[in-house]
């Protein structure tokens, strides 16, 4: 877990007559997945337990999300917006957040477009560490590093034919092979999407 550089110690208690809002973000695909109120003590327990606890204006009490279901919000980070009144927790859920089954509370089609590369990449990171049977990215990286660059391959050759030769479908089919064999073969590197992007990002940077 870690805190924003803006620090903690700004916060304005009073502001909110000791309730701030405290929105929750799931840390990877940056998807909203609830709000909630937090006061000094539960801001402290988040930080002391690692999972996200609120001030439940109902219960009168601290809560920690997950307490009853086991859907808990392990914590990330907390950051502290402009005005020192709001809080931005990044919590990884386990299970979903909402009491109606959905990831998010604010509807199941509430993560953004390209949230889904993230989830994808822990997926991939899951396979990858656990190698179930049956599964065929499990037989992906048992074919070892050399295969599944041959795959890359294939599938950037095929993605550009379609290009050329083939209609949107057939184009959106072969580039989301090659994205999902891209992503195969940066984990069997020890890599990930994310730091593909980071580098994207850094050269963004530099211009």
């Amino acid at each position: 877990m870690t805190d924003s550089n803006t620090g903690l110690s700004r916060l304005d208690w009073a502001k909110g007559d000791g309730l701030l809002p405290a929105i929750v973000q799931h840390w990877l695909t940056g998807e909203v997945l609830m709000l909630g109120y937090m006061n000094e003590g539960a801001l402290a327990e988040t930080r002391r337990s690692g999972r996200v606890t609120f001030w439940s204006r109902s219960k009168q009490r601290l809560w920690t999300k997950g307490e009853s279901s086991g859907h808990v919000l392990a914590l990330k980070s907390i950051r502290v917006d402009c005005d020192a009144d709001t809080l931005l927790v990044q919590a990884q859920p386990h299970g979903p957040t909402c009491h109606l089954g959905t990831p998010s509370c604010f509807g199941a089609d509430a993560r953004p477009p390209l949230g889904f590369l993230a989830e994808l990449d822990a997926l991939v990171a899951q396979r990858h560490a656990e190698r179930p049977q049956g599964s065929y990215t499990t037989g992906l990286f048992e074919a070892g590093t050399r295969r599944i660059a041959q795959k890359v391959g294939e599938e950037g050759v095929e993605s550009a034919l379609a290009a050329v030769a083939q209609g949107d479908g057939e184009l959106l089919g072969e580039v989301a092979d090659l994205m999902f064999h891209l992503t195969v073969l940066l984990r069997a590197r020890g890599l990930s999407l994310a730091d593909a992007v980071a580098v994207l990002a850094e050269r963004h940077a530099g211009r």
